[in-house]
């Protein structure tokens, strides 16, 4: 679960957040694709987008709904979106027991390379 985010204020036009919605979900789109195919944006390229994606998830107002709608289609910006509020909420919107499985596996990797040397 994402962290709580402010609501939008009284003054925010609907246009105005549906603008923010979609560009955040076109950029979120971009970085998955980017994410599947390294190598195919330059590296100042990839710092770009990220930074844009940063500028708009740290921006108060998007609605909770529509954050944890985007951050769950696009696992790339979900794991940026954790990043960016690490001190705050920890890595929250990773699972558990996927975490503690991912663990338990390089566990026993390690322990079987280093039975081999």
């Amino acid at each position: 679960m994402a962290a709580p985010l402010p609501q939008p204020s009284s003054s925010a036009r609907p246009a105005d957040l549906r603008a923010r919605l979609e560009t955040l979900i076109a950029l979120a789109r971009l970085l998955e694709r980017l994410e599947r195919s390294p190598g195919s944006a330059s590296p100042d390229q990839y710092q770009q987008l990220v930074q844009r994606l940063k500028g708009l998830l740290d921006e108060p107002g998007l609605p909770d709904e529509a954050l944890n709608a985007v951050l769950g289609a696009h696992p790339a910006t979900a794991e940026l979106y954790e990043n960016i509020h690490y001190e705050h909420s920890g890595l929250c919107r990773s699972p558990l027991d996927q975490a503690v499985a991912a663990e338990t596996q390089v566990a026993q990797l390690v322990s079987r390379l280093s039975r081999r040397h």
